[in-house]
């Protein structure tokens, strides 16, 4: 088992941010996305504090305070493949150093996470008549799984 004590802090930086980053792509998939989703995403932090597990990693990502890289800025596209990156990368180091379990865990909690983004609110006017998610939505999650195999 691995803990932050196992990575630099650049690495685990990019740890921090790598769940993150996979939420605000689900949030700017749609519109710039909203309040609802991204109090989702805290949401969903508070609750894995709540229910700690067998994965020191985990717990100890979970209990800091999520992070994301609002310095680089970029358009909309370049965001969203430099938050992809970051998912390839800390998906990666969970693989060189952590146990095949962690990273199993990790790639779960990414693709968790920008599900329940997703999920947070009704599409369409007002929510009115919409879907739960939105294709646009679909696809960010479908690029987020990728990253995270």
């Amino acid at each position: 088992m691995t803990g932050k004590a196992d990575y630099s802090d650049e690495e685990w930086e990019l740890l921090l941010e790598a769940p993150t980053g996979a939420g605000m792509i689900v949030i700017m998939a749609d519109r710039g996305g909203s309040i609802r989703e991204t109090f989702s995403m805290a949401k969903m932090y508070t609750e894995a504090r709540e229910n700690h597990g067998d994965s020191p990693l985990l717990d100890e990502l979970v209990a800091a305070k999520p992070e994301i890289d609002k310095t680089k800025a970029g358009s909309q596209e370049e965001i969203k493949e430099r938050h992809l990156q970051q998912i390839r990368d800390a998906v990666a180091l969970v693989e060189q150093k952590g146990t095949p379990e962690e990273l199993q865990e990790y790639k779960q909690f990414i693709r968790t996470l920008a599900d329940r983004v997703a999920n947070a609110r009704k599409e369409g006017f007002l929510g009115i008549g919409g879907e739960r998610v939105s294709e646009d939505e679909r696809t960010a999650i479908g690029e987020i799984a990728a990253a995270a195999v």
